[in-house]
């Protein structure tokens, strides 16, 4: 590539933040000072030499003059378009400029030399590749813009330094830019940085276009929906107007229904916000249809919607007792609270300290005793509104307080939608089944039942989605549980504890006449007096084919005794009307599935041989019997030691171990041969090994179980026990009196040893129980040997039985 070089004196003309390539021509104004020095000058010089006037183009940025200018001749002197003096100036060769020098005129003047290279003929082949690229890049550009006149002349130019400095008249480069064209002397690489210059823009013309387009779209669509939403509404109104409905009626006001509605003060000043920010935004955005559902939740909520307390004190005791067979403690417990609430409304009390006077009970007990009925047998003797909410299996701590309603889908929780649904603010709400509520990564929902049930913070309970205060301080909370000891004592601590520990047999004989007979009839399409069921065939159902606290079990053999019934009746094998009485039972149901101990043949008794008696234990179901199995191993064939099986929990088993550390160390006081303990094992058995058991209560019972096992005395039929045994041979308090002992009159017991600490806790047995039983209260476990064991046989002690 050949570059040649002529050395130039000429006037410089500066072209402020403006910049001309070679072969470019532009209009200047005369007007400049510094344009019309330099072109006086040029013209004084043309004077004494040949040629067009010649003067020196140099880009000016910021003051600073470039290193490279341009040779241009001044073509023409006239005036502008706009009639101001001008002149024509084409752009010939690039200049290195020089030191300054002096010459005619009051332009400034250098010394100069021109740089121009030329390229070989034929093009080399990275230039030819070059030059068709850049002319597809500015044909590609030019079309865009319309101009379809320049394309040929563009297309014509094949000289690589007259096509690189024709990109001067692009309007998208900046003066550096352009600067960098102007100091780039080698053409290829001019017309290189040219094309990655065009290159450039196109690309950012492509993106920007893409993006005009998509926001055009966009805003087509907004147009079209806002205007297809504007012919909706006057279509709409048009449709009013022929129904003779007012414009007042349309749904979607939600400021004149909040304004409307009788709100509290703080949920009212809530509600408009949420109206403001619906009003501002579009009816396209997700968050308008989140604030609708919203207010929508907020008004349908009865915020002062109260229902009137039933305050017929006598009345409402009277419902209690007509729809529930005992549970004294229960109705008790509901009266006294209606008797409050009258007091309170009679003296102007309603309200203390922003909070009413709820009540928060938990009631706990067996299966089948009544819980769950009870709630709806509370409100109908109150007069409020009931609702149940069903709290089994719930792991979700937003089912309880609500969902944040950033989510999709949000809903405010089972309490919110309990008071919605009762459409009053003082309904009584059974939380059905609170212990079998669980917990997981979702939160614990027990934990958030905590101010819900705190009837000091439930008048101010805040609810996730809500965010507003709801007073929870005018309902009635019945919790309803099988186990207590399910419950965190936290939740169990906030509510009054209620027992229901099942029915005795007379009661459950009232329930079947009165309740269940009556609902069993009907739902077996017969007619009152078609079947009559006899006391005594009830008493055993009640007794032999059921052994229950409750009653499902016993309202499921009513009705398969009804359908037994109504079925013979339909094969034409029975008339009607016709009386079951027990002699009838096992030719209709079968055989009875419950024989007490008290009614098998003494031979066939559990108890018939030493080693076995009879405990009292409290399961999920209620109370229980419970036998006791000891024996000795051969001390030639069996290891010495004790050996426990049936499922046994820690404190049971530490309650076998106190039991013979017990006999072993008053085994000779007691006449006990306790020589036997150390050199034979062991073994204690509860029989049921699939039921897990566990607890301190069978430690007198496995103490009587051995001593009989060594003395060889029978423990009497008729006697079951239960009590915490020390090792000096104390016996200590246990729970659930009440429930063992119902469990033993169902068992056909007839005597029962308790420990003396829990003589308190037979205030709480049924009268009729008591009677029937013959209560031993001790402190000692030698008294328990005394009462549970019968007298030797002529002195002697039996064989001890040997476990194989």
């Amino acid at each position: 590539m050949a570059s040649t070089s002529t050395p130039l004196t000429l006037p410089v003309l500066p072209l402020d933040d403006e910049v001309v390539l070679p072969g470019m021509v532009v209009p200047l104004d005369l007007n400049d000072a510094d344009v019309r020095a330099a072109v006086e000058a040029a013209q004084a010089a043309a004077r004494s030499e040949p040629g067009k006037p010649k003067v020196l183009l140099v880009p000016r940025i910021d003051g600073t003059y470039a290193s490279t200018g341009v040779l241009g001749t001044v073509e023409q002197v006239g005036r502008l378009a706009d009639g101001d003096p001008g002149a024509l100036i084409r752009g010939r060769s690039r200049v290195k400029i020089g030191a300054g020098t002096t010459g005619p005129g009051a332009a400034l003047w250098v010394e100069g030399t021109t740089v121009d290279q030329t390229v070989p003929d034929p093009l080399p082949g990275h230039a030819s590749e070059l030059v068709k690229e850049y002319k597809a890049l500015a044909t590609a550009w030019l079309r865009k813009r319309g101009a379809w006149q320049v394309v040929d002349r563009v297309q014509a130019i094949d000289d690589v330094s007259a096509l690189a400095d024709n990109s001067g008249y692009s309007p998208f480069l900046t003066t550096e830019q352009k600067v960098e064209l102007l100091e780039t002397a080698d053409p290829v690489a001019r017309l290189k940085l040219a094309t990655q210059q065009l290159r450039d823009h196109l690309a950012e013309q492509d993106v920007a276009e893409t993006i005009a387009k998509d926001v055009q779209e966009g805003v087509d669509k907004q147009q079209r929906e806002f205007l297809l939403r504007r012919q909706l509404e006057a279509v709409r109104k048009e449709l009013r107007e022929l129904n003779g409905e007012q414009e007042g009626e349309e749904s979607d006001d939600y400021r004149a229904r909040v304004e409307a509605a009788d709100l509290p003060e703080k949920v009212r000043e809530a509600a408009l916000k949420e109206v403001d920010k619906l009003e501002r935004s579009s009816d396209q955005s997700p968050e308008g249809s989140w604030i609708r559902t919203w207010l929508d939740t907020v008004l349908e909520l009865p915020w002062n919607e109260r229902t009137e307390d039933a305050y017929d004190i006598q009345g409402a005791k009277a419902i209690l007792d007509a729809e529930h067979a005992g549970l004294e403690d229960v109705k008790e417990r509901i009266t006294e609270y209606l008797a409050v609430r009258k007091r309170r409304n009679d003296r102007g009390l309603g309200v203390v300290g922003g909070r009413r006077g709820g009540a928060v009970l938990a009631l706990v007990g067996p299966p089948g005793v009544g819980k769950t009925s009870l709630g709806e047998s509370v409100a109908h003797a109150m007069g409020r509104k009931f609702v149940r909410v069903a709290l089994g299996g719930v792991r979700d701590e937003a089912e309880i307080r609500g969902h944040r309603r950033t989510y999709v889908g949000a809903l405010p929780g089972r309490i919110v939608r309990a008071v919605k649904e009762a459409g009053s603010m003082n309904p009584v709400v059974l939380l059905d089944e609170i212990d079998k509520v669980g917990s997981d990564f979702r939160g614990d929902p027990a934990a958030a039942l905590l101010e819900v049930l705190d009837p000091a913070q439930n008048h101010t309970f805040r609810d996730h989605y809500l965010e507003v205060e709801l007073d929870l301080s005018d309902v009635v909370f019945l919790a309803t549980a099988n186990v207590l000891e399910a419950i965190p004592e936290a939740l169990l601590d906030r509510m009054e504890l209620v027992r229901l520990d099942g029915y005795t047999e007379d009661e459950k004989i009232v329930i079947a006449r009165d309740h269940l007979l009556p609902r069993q009839l009907e739902r077996a399409g017969l007619a009152k007096d078609e079947v009559v069921i006899d006391e005594s065939a009830l008493r055993k159902l009640a007794g032999e084919y059921t052994r229950e606290a409750g009653v499902r079990t016993l309202e499921r053999s009513v009705a398969r005794l009804l359908r037994k019934v109504a079925a013979q009746h339909e094969l034409g094998e029975r008339e009607l009307p016709f009386t079951v009485t027990d002699e009838e039972l096992r030719g209709l149901i079968g055989r009875p599935h419950h024989v007490p101990e008290s009614a098998q043949d003494p031979a066939e008794r559990r108890t018939a041989v030493p080693g076995v008696a009879t405990g009292l234990a409290v399961t999920g179901a209620g109370g229980d019997v419970l036998f006791v199995e000891a024996s000795l191993a051969d001390p030639e064939t069996g290891a010495a030691g004790l050996t426990l099986t049936g499922q046994l929990g820690d404190v049971m088993k530490e309650s076998a171990q106190i039991a013979l550390s017990f006999l072993r160390s008053h085994g000779a006081e007691l006449e006990l041969p306790v020589g036997d303990l150390k050199d034979r094992g062991v073994h204690i058995h509860f029989p049921a090994g699939a039921v897990p058991k566990d607890g301190p209560s069978a430690g007198v019972t496995m103490t009587t179980a051995l001593a009989s096992l060594l003395s060889g005395r029978l423990v009497r039929t008729d006697v079951a026990m239960t009590g915490e045994v020390s090792l000096t041979g104390r016996v200590l308090p246990i729970g659930g009196v009440k429930q063992k002992l119902l469990a033993a009159h169902r068992a056909g017991v007839t005597t029962v040893i308790i420990p003396k600490r829990n003589e308190a806790d037979l205030d709480d047995v049924p009268a009729e129980v008591l009677d029937k039983l013959d209560v031993h209260a001790v402190t000692d476990v030698r008294q328990v040997l005394e009462l549970a064991l019968s007298p030797a046989v002529n002195g002697a002690a039996p064989e001890v039985p040997v476990a194989a």
